[in-house]
C-alpha cells in the first residue's frame, strides 16, 4: 500500500485500485481486492474536464493505475486525461453507458510527459479569456444563447464550447468567427440547466451541498405528477432549485409514496350513502385516512374516515347497500389513556395509599384539657384499654365500698375527665350468702 496526492487530496492505492473517492464522477471500485480482476480487460476510463469521459484501449500494455495521468489518441492531435478506473469493472461501466465495443477504440499514447503538461497547463490558462470572449461574439451576433464554459484540449488545437439554450440555435457563423479569432478548431456541446448548476455548485435548500454537484452523474427528468404523488404544494418558487427547474430530489420519494398509495381506495371511487355522495378531496398517506367531500369541484362537509373504513363501504356499495354516514358507529368501549401501555393506574395512586397509613388520634368525648390548664401534680393521660376506659364514667355520686383494709386510702371524688393513679385497682365486692 503506498500513498500519492492528487490536487491535494491524500489517496490511498492498493494494487492499482483507489478505495477513497476523490472526483465526484469517481465509481466505486468494488472488484480492487479480487484476485485477477486487473488484468481481466485492456480497456481503460479517462475522464477529463467537467463530465466528459472516454474509454480507451491499453494496447501498449503500461502499468496504469487509478490517478495517473496519460495522453490519449483524440482528433486531431491528442489530449490529456486522468485514470479514474481500471480492471474488469470497466467493461460493465462501458456496457452501462452504452458504449460500443466492436467500433475501433481509441488508444492510450503514453504517460504524461512533462512537456504534455506544461503544454497541457499552457492551453487551460486560456480558457477563461476564451470564454469572456466568445460571450461578446454571441452577443454581437444576436444569438440567444450563453455560453458557460470553454474546454482546451490537451494539445491546445481543439477548444470545445459548452452552452445553453432554451431553442435551437443556428451557430454556424459563430463557428466561423470564432475560428478566426482564437485560430482552434471549434466544437460546440450543449449542455442543459442542470448540468451548468453542477458545473457551478451551491449550496440547496436544505444546507447541503447540490446532488448534481456532488455525487450525481446522470440526470433523469423530474414531472410535476412526482409532487402530487407526495401531496406536495404546487408553489414554483418551492419546488424549483437553483437550476430553474424542477429539484431532482422530489424523484427520491415517489416509488414508496406510489407504493403507500396502494393501500388506499382509488381516488375516482365515489361512496355513496343514504343521503348524499361524497368525492375524494384529500389522503393522508402516514395516517392512512381519507378526507371525502360532498361537492367534486370545492371543499364541502368534509367527512375524514379510516382506510378500512373506506373499503367496507366500497364493498356494502357494491352489494347494492348503502350506510346511513361515512363515519363508523362508535362502540361503547372503555378508551385507555395512549400513555398507559402497560394498563397502569396514575401516578398519583400511591397517594392513596399514604394517606390511609397514616391513622389519624381520636380525640376522647369529653375533651382532654390543654397542657396550661391542668394541675401540676396532675399526670398526663395515658393510652388505656376500653375495660380501663369504662371505670372513668362512672357516676361521681357513687359510694367507695366498705370493708375496706387498714392500709387502703378513701376513695376522693374525682372528675370525669380526672384519671385514677396507675396503683389503683378496683376492690372486689363482697357478696352475702
Amino acid at each position: 500500500m503506498d500513498f500519492k496526492l492528487n490536487n491535494g487530496s491524500i489517496r490511498i492505492c492498493s494494487k492499482g485500485c483507489c478505495k477513497k473517492q476523490d472526483k465526484k464522477l469517481n465509481t466505486y471500485d468494488w472488484l480492487y481486492d479480487v484476485p485477477g480482476a486487473e488484468e481481466a480487460t485492456e480497456y481503460v476510463e479517462v475522464q477529463f474536464k467537467n463530465t466528459r469521459k472516454g474509454y480507451y484501449v491499453n494496447s501498449a500494455k503500461l502499468p496504469l493505475e487509478k490517478g495517473d495521468v496519460v495522453a490519449v489518441e483524440s482528433s486531431p492531435g491528442h489530449d490529456i486525461g486522468t485514470v479514474t478506473l481500471t480492471g474488469k469493472l470497466v467493461e460493465l461501466q462501458m456496457k452501462k453507458n452504452h458504449v460500443r465495443i466492436d467500433a475501433e477504440p481509441k488508444k492510450i499514447y503514453r504517460k504524461a510527459k512533462q512537456t504534455d503538461l506544461d503544454k497541457y497547463a499552457e492551453a487551460k490558462a486560456r480558457e477563461h479569456d476564451t470564454m469572456i470572449r466568445s460571450r461578446q461574439i454571441a452577443a454581437d451576433l444576436g444569438l440567444n444563447m450563453k455560453i458557460g464554459d470553454v474546454e482546451y484540449l490537451g494539445d491546445g488545437n481543439k477548444a470545445i464550447f459548452y452552452y445553453i439554450a432554451d431553442e435551437r440555435v443556428d451557430f454556424r457563423q459563430l463557428i466561423k468567427v470564432l475560428a478566426d479569432s482564437f485560430r482552434v478548431r471549434i466544437e460546440m456541446k450543449q449542455i442543459g440547466a442542470r448540468q451548468e448548476a453542477g458545473r457551478i455548485g451551491g449550496i440547496g435548500p436544505c444546507g447541503r451541498e447540490l446532488c448534481c454537484s456532488s455525487w450525481m452523474t446522470n440526470f433523469v427528468s423530474v414531472a410535476t405528477g412526482a409532487a402530487r404523488y407526495q401531496d406536495i404544494s404546487m408553489n414554483p418558487q418551492k419546488l424549483a432549485g437553483q437550476c430553474a427547474k424542477l429539484k431532482c430530489c422530489i424523484n427520491y420519494e415517489v416509488d414508496t409514496y406510489v407504493e403507500a398509495q396502494k393501500q388506499l381506495p382509488s381516488r375516482e371511487v365515489v361512496l355513496e350513502t343514504k343521503e348524499k355522495n361524497y368525492f375524494h378531496f384529500k389522503s393522508d398517506l402516514f395516517n392512512k385516512t381519507i378526507t371525502y367531500s360532498t361537492e367534486k369541484a370545492y371543499a364541502s362537509n368534509l367527512v375524514t374516515i379510516s382506510a378500512d373504513r373506506a373499503f367496507d363501504i366500497i364493498r356494502m356499495n357494491k352489494r347494492g347497500e348503502r350506510p346511513e354516514s361515512l363515519e363508523e358507529v362508535q362502540r361503547q368501549t372503555p378508551k385507555r389513556d395512549a400513555m398507559d401501555i402497560l394498563g397502569q393506574d396514575s401516578l398519583t395512586r400511591f397517594d392513596n395509599v399514604k394517606k390511609k397509613k397514616k391513622k389519624k388520634k381520636k380525640k376522647p368525648e369529653g375533651g382532654e384539657p390543654q397542657p396550661a390548664d391542668r394541675p401540676h401534680n396532675e399526670r398526663p393521660p395515658q393510652n388505656r384499654s376500653n375495660n380501663e376506659r369504662g371505670h372513668q364514667n362512672r357516676d361521681n355520686n357513687e359510694r367507695a365500698p366498705q370493708n375496706r383494709g387498714n392500709n387502703e386510702r378513701p376513695s376522693q371524688n374525682r372528675g370525669n375527665n380526672e384519671q385514677p393513679p396507675r396503683s389503683f385497682k378496683r376492690p372486689i365486692k363482697k357478696t352475702e350468702n
